[in-house]
């Protein structure tokens, strides 16, 4: 679950909100943070939050810690942890104590040395760094935390995540460095369906950069507008994944192997919410996903999927 602030493209403002309620709606999956923004909070207090969700749901957490850059100026200031003062800048320092207290070892902070232990342990989430430069690269392999890569972000990772596994350190959490990497992706029944659903991440994408950011349009309107529009100077180069199950499959794939990613996280932005679930079920019925309520076929009337045979988790 992600979070975003002070744009009409996205929803999420507090994933520890609804990472609960998933959770007790399901029974075996992981569900986490993609990420908390720790910059505009206290660490501890993002810390005891997580420690609860571990507690209540021991081994199925995932604490995925980010510093996006996507709030103004105005609504940043409104969520940092202490408004009479800009913005400090120390999001290393916070990220060492959040572990330390995951860990339930003293923060580097010695003035927070003597504080209770965490109320859910001995339940605890799993902490992952997200990120999509080279400094949380570092930042992720000296605390020897699992890496997520944001792809979609910035599409020429793959060198980044070898300076992560160069970098890591082995901690009590973790003996060897783990990447995953996180992709724009949208799948659709045929190849050119799912490239007129992309068009409104596209356009949104465009007015972005623009600075006038847009709710998610509709893909008439989104088509139009980037028929009609010029192409803005110096928009990022941005990494989509499009078409039919076996295309994208293909494409999830090849950019796992580029950051030598077992898991994939993948991003969909569409109009239409059906449009979404939609590609969500097609990429898991592509690498031999089961739907909640169906019966697992037997084996010798299975078909096989494009990815049956994956070595994606």
């Amino acid at each position: 679950m992600a979070e975003h602030h002070g744009t009409p493209m996205l929803a999420g403002a507090a994933p520890e909100a609804v990472i609960g309620p998933i959770a007790a709606t399901t029974a075996t999956i992981r569900v986490g943070s993609g990420g908390v923004m720790l910059h505009h909070y206290s660490p501890r207090k993002v810390a005891e939050t997580f420690s609860v969700l571990g507690g209540l749901f021991p081994g199925r957490i995932d604490l995925g810690l980010g510093r996006g850059a996507d709030a103004d100026a105005v609504t940043t200031h409104a969520l940092q942890r202490d408004r009479r003062v800009p913005d400090p800048r120390d999001y290393p320092d916070q990220l060492a104590e959040v572990v330390a207290y995951l860990e339930d070892r003293p923060p580097p902070d010695r003035r927070f040395a003597s504080l209770a232990a965490l109320p859910g342990l001995p339940g605890r989430p799993q902490p992952w760094l997200l990120g999509s430069s080279l400094e949380s690269a570092i930042w992720a392999g000296q605390l020897g935390l699992p890496y997520a890569f944001g792809d979609f972000i910035n599409p020429a990772g793959a060198e980044i995540a070898h300076l992560y596994r160069e970098s890591f350190a082995g901690s009590q959490r973790l003996a060897s460095p783990l990447v995953a990497v996180c992709v724009a992706a949208v799948c659709a029944d045929t190849d050119e369906h799912a490239q007129r659903l992309a068009s409104s991440a596209r356009q949104c994408a465009r007015m972005a950069h623009r600075g006038t950011p847009i709710p998610v349009p509709p893909v008439e309107r989104a088509l139009r507008e980037l028929e009609e529009g010029e192409e803005p100077a110096g928009l990022p180069a941005r990494r989509m994944v499009l078409g039919s199950p076996a295309t994208v499959c293909a494409g999830l794939e090849a950019v796992a192997g580029e950051y030598g990613a077992r898991e994939v996280i993948i991003v969909t932005v569409t109009h239409s919410h059906a449009d979404r679930k939609r590609s969500y079920e097609l990429i898991a019925d592509a690498f031999g996903g089961v739907r909640p309520g169906e019966p697992v076929a037997e084996e010798e009337n299975w078909a096989t999927p494009p990815c049956a045979n994956s070595r994606l988790a």
